[in-house]
């Protein structure tokens, strides 16, 4: 596991952005696993105006996006779906046919999750993976617990999580989400974790740790050969 410290946000999503460049320069049609959120959002903005400098780099570059909060439909302003349009297909000239994204308005959500492995089976695995880190240690909607699930599953989301920024604003509370597993992500080729603010400091010291488990999914991470873990003066103790 490669730690990177960044002075601030600004700083930790000039490196990040820049790596992925580099990713998608070595393979134009890579397979680019999204978070979404506040911490990458900077991130997404710098590959928005890097593909505005040189858009032939973006031309055949593939999306995932990981995760969506179950029973919001795709157009809600709180959804993943509306996040990854506006902040990655649009600036990134991304097509329909480059693109995946969960069918959040499907009646069988266990049959959505056995979709999105089916596609992932064959499309993947993903060459980068790009994370965020939960305030319980989670990643994307791998909630802490006695046991994980690999695949793409339905998860119950945490009171934390259900508090999430995305939410905040627009008095959605989904109880359930759909979620890419552990072992979709450990799969992936290369792994980003961005880590941003103080309230993240909790979490960043338990995966830090090195002990693997259940308890903080993001521990997991140490079992990948290729993650690199960009962050902030603010989000590690005595890094003030």
């Amino acid at each position: 596991m490669k730690l990177r410290r960044a002075k601030d946000e600004a700083d930790l999503s000039r490196h990040a952005a820049a790596q992925v460049l580099r990713e998608l320069q070595r393979k134009p049609d890579l397979l680019l696993g999204v978070a979404t959120g506040a911490t990458p959002t900077l991130t997404y903005e710098r590959l928005g105006g890097a593909r505005a400098m040189e858009p032939a780099l973006f031309r055949r570059l593939r999306i995932l996006t990981l995760d969506e909060w179950l029973g919001l439909p795709p157009r809600h302003p709180a959804s993943c779906e509306a996040y990854v349009r506006e902040k990655l297909l649009g600036p990134l000239g991304v097509d329909p046919s480059r693109y995946r994204g969960w069918r959040t308005e499907s009646r069988a959500p266990r049959v959505e999750c056995e979709r999105m492995s089916r596609w992932l089976g064959r499309h993947g695995p993903m060459d980068l993976c790009i994370l965020g880190l939960g305030q319980n240690g989670h990643l994307l909607m791998n909630e802490p617990g006695p046991t994980l699930d690999p695949a793409p599953h339905v998860a119950r989301l945490a009171e934390s999580t259900r508090r999430h920024s995305m939410l905040r604003s627009t008095g959605a509370v989904p109880r359930f989400g759909l979620t890419m597993g552990l072992a979709d992500v450990l799969q992936a080729k290369a792994i980003l974790l961005l880590v941003s603010g103080r309230h993240k400091r909790a979490a960043l010291e338990r995966m830090l740790r090195g002990r693997v488990s259940t308890r903080c999914p993001a521990s997991f991470l140490w079992l990948h050969p290729e993650v690199t873990v960009h962050y902030d003066r603010a989000s590690r103790e005595g890094e003030d």
